[in-house]
């Protein structure tokens, strides 16, 4: 597998080129330098496929000639209408339901229309479209429709400061308009609370990625959600991020996040959805709507990304809100505008790590299980010669462990691997396949390492709240268990900011507690500041096989 070209992806078509500085909505972004040597295949944006042929292409439509011809029936658009956002759910019939926000196209104020969008119903008997418009929900903008654990159907929308959701039993409403409340837990919100993304854990439980990044849960998944993290989970790269999405697979937690300004997204995996690991390269870029023939429908922006997953959690579709110009460009009644479009994805192959023991340095060989599935025969499809197998920091670079042997076993395929070069480490939760089909075409995968929990514990503090007497400090703090799994009995450490030092202030013992279980710790420490005064804490809580969670900032004294 070769090299890919630093700069490949960041290409800008000849057709935006004429569009004045002023009403410039990019910047150019250099590419980490982490990324040069990543192999064919190794990055998200490697799974976008060739747009399927639904229809017949038509130029008589609107836009730059950049985005002509088209298919009309993929996703949703009409002449009347500006689409933007929306993702799709698909019934026990097959059904596919899109709810997507939509404004008045002949609007004066053009795309800068959309604080009056409305959310509306739009079905499919495909997943690819064409939708049409079935029902209006009501209005909001940046819709994100869940299902709940007991069977009725979430839908978040917001509408500049004003944050809310929609409530029904059926898919075809009614829908009961309520507010959207939240719980920061005492953290900094980052960012502001539009363009929040859900998806459900294990338990049945919704874990929220705000704007901003932070880590949000709801037992129930309706509001209140709370906020668990205390940084942004987002790349440590210079962007200006939004648009997340987040979904769970049978193997892991997955996060996309966009760089609006930029153009450029980055992909991220979690086994647990607190802590993320950022995979190099690309998620997506301007160019990944291509046809069969390779040509390419060249918008300007796609945002909103949204994905359509199978029974196994894995995205075999995106959906993205396209636009052909610069958004202040579009004015009503004029050539631009925007709609929903529908690309599908190639999947990962379905992977069993057979080897139950902790891979070590003294390990000979390692086994995957690559299982068959309608279109995908293991047996005949694979070029062996091409696979590496192991960690994604190894494989994603061409490297890892190569095929010693292959077993069939009924129609599945069982690969042995030399077990050198796999480069698993303690911060490996799960092992990424990588290599080519015999047609060339990449071919990916993960699996989950048997040694490793997945569902774990997950304990959250506030901040104390403390109370002064003549010779004493109070301090209360609350500690509550967010993860999926009982917390052990732990302790937890307070400390106070002095003369540039942390100092401890107190050291208590947290008791076993169930998922979502909280309690409050009573502590006593001497006197570390005057009445009224404020002072910097930093609580430190050990969690179970993951990083201590730290909670910092100033804090009254009362």
């Amino acid at each position: 597998m070769k090299s890919m070209k630093k700069h490949l992806a960041f290409t800008v078509a000849l057709s935006f080129a004429a569009i004045a500085p002023s009403w410039a909505e990019i910047v150019e972004r250099e590419l980490p330098k982490e990324w040069d040597g990543l192999v064919q295949g190794s990055r998200f944006i490697d799974r976008f496929l060739p747009l399927p042929d639904v229809g017949e292409l038509s130029s008589d439509v609107w836009g730059l000639e950049g985005v002509k011809p088209r298919h009309l029936n993929n996703g949703l658009e009409d002449p009347e209408w500006s689409y933007w956002g929306g993702n799709i759910h698909i019934d026990e019939q097959g059904q596919h339901h899109l709810f997507v926000c939509r404004w008045r196209e002949d609007d004066p104020k053009g795309h800068m229309a959309w604080p009056r969008s409305e959310v509306v119903h739009a079905v499919s008997d495909n997943s690819i479209g064409p939708y049409k418009v079935a029902q209006v929900v009501g209005p909001g903008h940046n819709p994100e429709m869940q299902q709940l654990k007991d069977g009725r159907y979430f839908l978040y929308v917001h509408k500049f400061s004003d944050f809310y959701y929609y409530l029904a039993e059926d898919l075809s409403g009614p829908w009961q308009k309520k507010p959207f409340t939240y719980d920061t837990r005492q953290r900094e919100l980052v960012d502001h609370m539009s363009n929040n993304t859900f998806t459900q854990r294990e338990d049945g439980s919704m874990l929220m990625v705000g704007r901003g990044g932070g880590v949000w849960i709801s037992e129930s998944g309706l509001p209140p959600y709370n906020l668990v993290s205390t940084q942004t989970v987002y790349p440590p790269y210079d962007g200006r991020y939004e648009d997340p999405v987040v979904w769970k697979s049978d193997v892991q937690y997955h996060l996309i996040v966009n760089d609006w300004l930029g153009r450029v997204a980055y992909y991220m995996r979690s086994k647990d959805g607190f802590n993320w690991k950022l995979d190099p390269g690309a998620a997506y870029l301007p160019g990944i709507a291509k046809h069969q023939d390779g040509r390419v429908e060249d918008w300007y922006k796609f945002e909103r990304i949204k994905v359509l997953q199978d029974q196994y959690g894995r995205a075999y579709q995106a959906n993205f809100a396209v636009n052909d110009t610069v958004k202040k460009q579009d004015m009503g009644s004029d050539n631009h505008s925007s709609k929903n479009i529908s690309i599908p994805l190639r999947v990962g192959r379905l992977l069993e790590f057979l080897s139950p023991q902790q891979i070590s340095t003294d390990t000979a060989e390692i086994s995957l299980l690559v299982k068959a599935e309608p279109g995908f025969d293991p047996q005949e499809d694979i070029d062996l010669s091409s696979l590496r197998f192991g960690a994604s920091e190894e494989v994603n670079f061409g490297r890892g462990s190569k095929v010693l042997k292959t077993t069939e076993q009924g129609e599945d395929l069982v690969i042995t691997f030399a077990g050198e070069g796999h480069g698993f480490t303690s911060d490996n939760f799960a092992a990424k396949l990588l290599g080519k089909t015999n047609q060339g075409e990449p071919l990916f995968g993960f699996a989950r390492l048997p040694w490793v929990e997945y569902q774990l514990p997950h304990l959250s503090s506030k901040f104390p709240e403390f109370s002064l007497n003549a010779k004493s400090l109070k301090a209360e703090i609350e500690i509550e268990n967010f993860g999926q799994a009982p917390a052990k009995a732990t302790t937890v450490n307070i400390e106070y900011q002095k003369d540039g030092q942390w100092q401890l202030f107190a050291k208590g013992k947290v008791p076993e507690l169930k998922p979502y279980e909280k309690t409050t710790l009573t502590l006593w420490g001497q006197k570390i500041q005057e009445r009224l005064n404020k002072v910097n804490v930093r609580i430190t809580l050990p969690q179970v096989d993951q990083p201590s969670a730290v909670l910092e900032g100033p804090v009254m004294v009362y």
